[in-house]
């Protein structure tokens, strides 16, 4: 090589370190420290994107009022994204370099968190606990990638063997969508069969946006299925249970987190009973058997006259957990010693059932375990306990 080119390699390196340290403590003054979230709230899943914007913001209200973080206050930037990737890096770009964000959090959505990380990572703003289960979020690794969610990968590769098995299935399949996250829900509950020594006996496939179930539905109805693994979201999940019970078809439904809603029971109604999702924080409702999940439900609802939902859930922990690092990180925090703490942190299970998670110098996802849910009488209850 040439001593030209190492030459300008050095330089490049030298300019890419000044910045990073010059940008080491942005949104953190003596007394706030400025956070930032993109959000879909006027797009497809603006209603996933309101709740964790709720979420969000009762912890920071929680934390403020308790006089803040070493003496910080926590000011939240909130931007929308329409669920649109390309309105994502617009949004990023806001938040970056005019309101001068120390971090990302939160922010929903695996393509629009794609988008955005570039111009996040150009100024040395970190992506905090991301709202989507996609293994991009801490793969491939970066110092400035934090994610706490179960991919649907492992989620599937666990969960789907075991339950098989309990269910005596005979003849496990699976019906997905036909993307990433369709494929992923698809390869991880075909690993783990695999590794159980099962197999996955038929795969059918649909176009996102389709409405209409009935050939797959009929299709592993006629191969004697009696598990079906869904790699379905929300009206997807609902318009496959629906086909097949009016075709008196009745296997066991599993899907992933990506199907543990409450919009699932209630909009597909009774005939939703009997489904099953993982998933790792539990959806709050007002009469929760457990009291601080209801407690928590119910201040919820008392400050924003709505009820809350797992996604509310989603937001108020990143908070929560960004807050507690940030805290760890000492008086003089810095891009710098915010990961230094993060390192080290072991976050506790919470009210909410959340497994601890654990970070590392090389370890970004906070956990890899996830437990199951079923709809029984039109609500989410926990059957299983974490699958290691």
């Amino acid at each position: 090589m040439k001593l030209k080119t190492i030459a300008a390699i050095a330089a490049l390196a030298g300019a890419t370190g000044v910045a990073l340290a010059q940008n080491s403590n942005q949104g953190v003054s003596k007394t706030e420290i400025t956070i930032g979230s993109i959000q879909d709230l006027s797009g497809p899943i603006a209603g996933f994107g309101k709740q964790v914007r709720l979420g969000m913001m009762l912890r920071v209200d929680e934390i403020n009022e308790q006089g803040g973080i070493n003496g910080r206050k926590l000011k939240l930037y909130v931007e929308d994204s329409a669920y649109d990737p390309k309105k994502a890096v617009l949004a990023a770009q806001k938040l970056v370099n005019q309101d001068k964000i120390f971090a990302m959090i939160g922010h929903i959505g695996t393509a629009q968190n794609l988008a955005a990380m570039p111009v996040q990572f150009e100024k040395n703003v970190i992506n905090f606990f991301p709202v989507t289960a996609a293994r991009e979020m801490y793969e491939p690794f970066h110092r400035l990638k934090y994610s706490f969610a179960a991919t649907y990968y492992d989620q599937m590769r666990t969960v789907t063997p075991r339950l098989a098995k309990e269910k005596g299935a005979k003849k496990v399949c699976t019906m997905y969508q036909d993307d990433e996250f369709g494929l992923e829900v698809m390869r991880g509950a075909e690993d783990g069969l695999k590794a159980a020594g099962m197999t996955l006996a038929e795969k059918t496939s649909y176009k996102r946006g389709a409405t209409d179930f009935s050939s797959q539905i009929q299709k592993m109805q006629a191969s004697g299925c009696d598990f079906v693994v869904l790699g379905t979201i929300i009206r997807e999940t609902i318009g496959a249970i629906g086909t097949a019970r009016k075709l008196g078809y009745s296997p066991t439904f599993l899907g992933s987190s990506a199907a543990y809603t409450d919009l699932i029971h209630k909009l597909g109604g009774p005939a939703m009973n009997g489904l099953y999702a993982t998933h790792t924080s539990q959806h709050p409702y007002l009469d929760e058997a457990s009291q601080p999940i209801r407690f928590w439900a119910n201040k919820y609802k008392t400050k924003f006259n709505e009820d809350p939902t797992v996604f509310s859930v989603y937001g108020y922990s990143a908070i929560d957990t960004f807050a507690a690092a940030a805290r760890k990180a000492g008086n003089n925090l810095t891009t710098d010693a915010f990961i230094k703490a993060m390192d080290t942190m072991v976050v506790p299970s919470d009210i909410f059932g959340s497994p601890e998670a654990t970070f590392g110098p090389k370890k970004r996802l906070g956990n890899e375990t996830s437990r199951m849910s079923q709809i029984t009488d039109g609500k989410w209850k926990v059957v299983s306990d974490y699958v290691k």
